[in-house]
């Protein structure tokens, strides 16, 4: 009876100890180093929530679960709360701000088999939405957000698929990029930001289009429109026509990657606005 009871004890030790140093990995595996000044610290996992705390670069968080690409953490040893996983990967950035904490979906209009609409001398909407889109997530990545890009390469994506990637993704906001055409070549020109959902919507249009003012095109305002892209998107979205493609003096802009740059910069000056009054 005593070697039984022996036994037992010393198996009850060794399984105690094992529990304890796999506990102790898990934590150190979880003990995560913030890598950057003024990370809000949010009460839910996405930037609408409310901000309950600040952890800054060299303190440490504890993961204790992950959801819709954000962690909840133990902060300030005994505190819990949301932060975004992706800037906890972000060695680069300096110093977080709303904008950081965003998810931002951008979709290039057309692709793949949709050209979208032609040039005079035949070339494709689809290239330059991409270029385009592909610019302002660079700039957006910069400032620390989570950028979904619809599509990064010239490949189909359904119309009906596009609102989607808002939703599947726990988006703040849906940017759409495209080209205008007109019926007769040559007839008009500018560039008009759209929007569908009054209230959020028309207001990043508005911040946005107010930010788009120092190109060298015609401002054509703000609009409403129907457009299944932005129609179909839960949250604040809107549609940008940057030109018309097929007028000579727009396209020499369009193609021109100095305008595509000053474009991006402008779209994401627009966001940034937008987000910290809203947010």
């Amino acid at each position: 009876m005593f070697n039984i009871n022996k036994r037992g004890l010393t198996f009850t030790i060794i399984t105690t100890l094992l529990t304890i140093l796999i506990l102790g990995i898990l934590l150190l595996r979880n003990n995560v180093k913030v890598p950057c000044d003024n990370l809000q610290i949010k009460n839910g996992p996405n930037l609408s929530y409310k901000t309950i705390g600040i952890a800054n670069h060299g303190e440490h968080v504890q993961i204790l679960s992950h959801k819709d690409n954000w962690v909840r953490v133990v902060y300030n040893q005994n505190k819990i709360g949301w932060i975004p996983e992706w800037l906890l990967n972000n060695h680069n950035l300096k110093r977080a701000n709303n904008l950081s904490e965003a998810t931002i979906v951008l979709d290039p209009g057309h692709g793949g088999s949709d050209s979208g609409a032609l040039s005079n001398n035949n070339k494709q909407e689809k290239a330059y939405t991409l270029k385009v889109a592909q610019k302002t997530a660079n700039r957006l990545r910069n400032s620390g957000a989570n950028v979904v890009m619809v599509r990064n390469s010239d490949k189909t994506v359904s119309l009906f698929k596009r609102p989607s990637f808002s939703t599947d993704n726990h988006a703040n906001l849906f940017v759409s990029f495209h080209f205008d055409s007109s019926n007769d070549k040559n007839t008009a020109s500018g560039f008009t930001s759209y929007y569908y959902h009054n209230g959020k919507s028309q207001k990043l249009a508005t911040e946005i289009n107010h930010n788009l003012n120092n190109l060298p095109l015609d401002n054509r305002g703000i609009m409403k429109g129907d457009f299944l892209v932005i129609r179909d998107v839960s949250v604040p979205s809107v549609l940008l026509e940057m030109g018309y493609i097929n007028d000579d003096d727009d396209f020499k802009l369009i193609k021109n990657p100095n305008y595509q740059q000053r474009v991006s910069s402008d779209v994401t000056k627009g966001i940034n606005q937008y987000i910290n009054k809203n947010y």
